[in-house]
C-alpha cells in the first residue's frame, strides 16, 4: 500500500484526504493540533506544525512516503517542495515553493521574464513614515499593501490615500514574518482568476474563472463561477498563465492564479503553486468531468496522469460560501433544500453550538454551496435558490 503524507488537516485539506484514502492510499495527515475535521479521517495522525520542514521531512523519512501533497493553503507548500527535494519525490521544487508563497520574490521573477503585473517597490517593515508616503505617491494611489508571506487575504490592505498608511503597515507587521512588504498599485478593473496544472514541464490546462467578491479592508473571494468569458482575452490569460509558471520554475503541481482585467489588458496578481480554497479544485473537476483532487494525488505519487476533459460537454457550475456578518455562536441552521441533481454540495464546517466569525477572510466560512446547470446563468440562478433556502442563526 503506497503512503501520501498531507500537510494539513482543515476544511479545505478534507476532500483531499477522502480522496487518497478512495483511492486505498495510507494516509498520514500533519497539522498542529487544534479542532481539525481532518484527522478523524486519517489512517495517522502526526501533531506537527506543517511549516516546520526539518520536522515534517523526519517524519517523511520514517515513515517512507510515496508522496506527498497540500491544497487551498500557501503555509505548507515550502515545507512540500523541502520534502519532494530531499527524497526526490513528485511535486513542486523548494525553489519554486519559495518563489510561489513569498510575493517579493515572485514579483522579482515576473519582472525579469516579462510578466504583465501592476507596478510595485518593496518596502522594509521598519521604513518611517515619510518614505513609505513617497513610496505610495511614486507609484501612485491608491494602492495595495501587501504582506509578502501571506495566503488568505491576511495582511493585505487598500490605501486610497496617506491618512490610512500606518494603519495598513500595522495589519501587515501584525502577520508578516519577513523583513519587508510590497506596495503595489492598486488596478482598478475586473478580478478573475484561472486553475492550472504544470505536469513534466508542460501545463496541461488553463481554466479561467469568474470570482464573487466581499468587499471588506480589501477583495475576499467568496466564491466562483466557470466557465469566464475573459473579454475576447483567453490567449494572453494562457500566454501570462505558462510565462508566470516557467519564471517561477514551477512544476508537477497545481496553480491558483489571480489576474485583474483593466484598460483592456490582462495583468497577472499572484500565483500559488497549490490548488485554490473555495470550492476552485471542486468547479475544475466538475467543468472536466473528473476527480480533480485525485489527479493531484497521483502526480504527487510519480504517475504520468491525463488532464483531458473526461466530459463530452463542459458542465457549468458556480460555488458560493456561507458566513456570518457576526461573531457569536450558531443558534440555529435551517437547510430547506430537498434533494436536486443541479445541487451539487451544501456543506457546513460548524454545527450548532459552535462558535464562529464575522467575515473577513476565507478561514472564517461557514460552509458553502456548489450548484449546476446546463448554462452558467442556469448553474447561478440554481445557486442562489440554494442559498435562499438556507438560514443561519448567530448570536
Amino acid at each position: 500500500m503506497k503512503k501520501i503524507l498531507i500537510l494539513g488537516a482543515g476544511v479545505y485539506q478534507v476532500p483531499l484526504i477522502k480522496a487518497a484514502k478512495k483511492m486505498g492510499l495510507y494516509t498520514i495527515v500533519a497539522s498542529i493540533p487544534g479542532n481539525y475535521p481532518g484527522f478523524a479521517l486519517a489512517d495517522k495522525v502526526v501533531y506537527e506544525n506543517t511549516v516546520d520542514s526539518d520536522a515534517i521531512l523526519k517524519i517523511a523519512r520514517e515513515e517512507r512516503i510515496d508522496g506527498i501533497c497540500t491544497t487551498g493553503t500557501d503555509v505548507a507548500v515550502i515545507t512540500v517542495g523541502r520534502v519532494c527535494d530531499a527524497l526526490g519525490l513528485h511535486g513542486v521544487s523548494e525553489e519554486g515553493a519559495k518563489i510561489a508563497t513569498d510575493k517579493s520574490l515572485m514579483k522579482d521573477v515576473y519582472r525579469k521574464s516579462d510578466v504583465k503585473t501592476a507596478k510595485f517597490e518593496y518596502v522594509d517593515t521598519d521604513a518611517d513614515y515619510e518614505y513609505i508616503k513617497a513610496v505610495c505617491e511614486r507609484i501612485g494611489y491608491p494602492v495595495i499593501f501587501k504582506a509578502v508571506d501571506s495566503s488568505g487575504s491576511r495582511g493585505i490592505e487598500k490605501v486610497p490615500d496617506e491618512i490610512l498608511i500606518d494603519n495598513a503597515v500595522k495589519n501587515v507587521k501584525s502577520v508578516t514574518r519577513k523583513s519587508r512588504f510590497l506596495i503595489e498599485k492598486f488596478l482598478v478593473g475586473e478580478e478573475f482568476g484561472a486553475q492550472a496544472f504544470v505536469q513534466d514541464g508542460k501545463v496541461e490546462f488553463v481554466l479561467p474563472h469568474g470570482d464573487y467578491v466581499f468587499m471588506g479592508d480589501t477583495g475576499v473571494p467568496v466564491g466562483h463561477f466557470a466557465p469566464y468569458d475573459v473579454h475576447g482575452m483567453d490567449a494572453q490569460v494562457i500566454e501570462e498563465t505558462e510565462k508566470a509558471i516557467r519564471a517561477m520554475k514551477l512544476d508537477n503541481c497545481a496553480v491558483n492564479a489571480d489576474f485583474i482585467y483593466a484598460d483592456g489588458e490582462v495583468y497577472v496578481l499572484e500565483i500559488g503553486a497549490r490548488g485554490g480554497a473555495t470550492c476552485l479544485v471542486e468547479l475544475t473537476g466538475i467543468y472536466f468531468g473528473y476527480d480533480y483532487y485525485e489527479k493531484m494525488l497521483r502526480v504527487a505519487l510519480g504517475e504520468k496522469t491525463s488532464f483531458s476533459p473526461e466530459n463530452a460537454e463542459r458542465v457549468p457550475n458556480a460555488s458560493k460560501l456561507l458566513y456570518s456578518d457576526r461573531d457569536g455562536r450558531i443558534k440555529s441552521i435551517k437547510n430547506a433544500n430537498t434533494p436536486d441533481p443541479d445541487i451539487y454540495e451544501i456543506a457546513f464546517d460548524y454545527g450548532v453550538g459552535d462558535e464562529v466569525h464575522k467575515f473577513r477572510i476565507g478561514p472564517h466560512r461557514i460552509g458553502h454551496v456548489i450548484a449546476t446547470g446546463k448554462t452558467l446563468d442556469a448553474a447561478v440562478e440554481k445557486l442562489d435558490e440554494a442559498m435562499a433556502r438556507i438560514e443561519i442563526d448567530v448570536e
